[in-house]
């Protein structure tokens, strides 16, 4: 079996690009799940409930990251939204949940946790790696497949969560910084692995904002707003994985992007 993973969606466009792709990508990979991770989807900042929904018009699950609250209201919204996960190591008291058991509609059941990284990213409530283990010792045992989003800066960082869920997990995808790496591999405990799976945003960008606007932030100093560029050639990143279900072991890993006009 296959399940595809997609990287951070930028705003409207990015929206756009996975409503009109993801059809043809799960045909093409016969991808029977899909994540994407949605933290960047309402205006380049955070999630609404709007926005969810849309996303899982085409996609499974849709996890997020350190933007999870930037929109006011979605901690109200996040309860009625069963298949949306936001990082499990934040406070227990947040709304929201940091895991999730799933149909898969080929057979069988899926785990997605989503986890912050804390290396030059925000003060999270808890270790990233004592929450994990805590989650995969309460999942039931019939779960085999396991996806961890694992939205950090560091890329030792990320290659550390995924040798340390070696074995624990069929795939530990990386998130946050928007660029997708070429380091996919399958680890010696069948867990498949890539630094960071990319965004979908425009291609003439940065990062999914206006190059403009960043440019000057950097060489004025100075602060200011960064639109996103929600139409033109807008590029979706991604990896698709190849498991066992039976025994939630990776094969394969393989990266990919794809482009349409909005």
């Amino acid at each position: 079996m296959r399940f595809i993973f997609i990287g951070d969606v930028v705003g409207k466009g990015g929206r756009e690009a996975v409503h009109r792709l993801v059809p043809d990508l799960r045909r093409e990979f016969n991808a029977q799940f899909v994540v994407v991770n949605g933290e960047n989807s309402a205006g380049g900042n955070g999630l609404t409930g709007a926005c969810a929904k849309e996303l899982l018009q085409s996609c499974d699950v849709v996890t997020s990251g350190d933007h999870t609250w930037d929109q006011k209201g979605f901690d109200l919204e996040i309860a009625t939204l069963d298949r949306v996960i936001r990082p499990a190591n934040y406070n227990r008291t947040q709304p929201g949940r940091g895991f999730g058991v799933f149909a898969n509609p080929a057979g069988g059941s899926v785990a997605v946790i989503a986890l912050q990284g804390r290396v030059f990213m925000k003060e999270c409530a808890s270790c990233p790696f004592e929450t994990v283990d805590g989650i995969l010792a309460g999942l039931p045992g019939y779960v085999k497949t396991i996806i961890v989003d694992f939205h950090a800066e560091a890329t030792s960082e990320k290659l550390a969560m995924a040798s340390y869920l070696d074995g624990r997990a069929t795939a530990v995808l990386g998130t946050h910084t928007h660029v997708r790496t070429a380091d996919e591999r399958i680890l010696p405990g069948g867990t498949a692995a890539v630094t960071d799976a990319g965004m979908v945003g425009a291609e003439t960008s940065i990062l999914g904002r206006g190059v403009p606007e960043v440019l000057k932030k950097f060489t004025s100093g100075m602060p200011g707003r960064l639109p996103v560029v929600e139409t033109g050639l807008i590029r979706l990143d991604g990896v698709a994985v190849t498991y066992d279900p039976a025994t939630g072991r990776a094969s394969a890993i393989e990266g990919f992007s794809r482009r349409v006009e909005i």
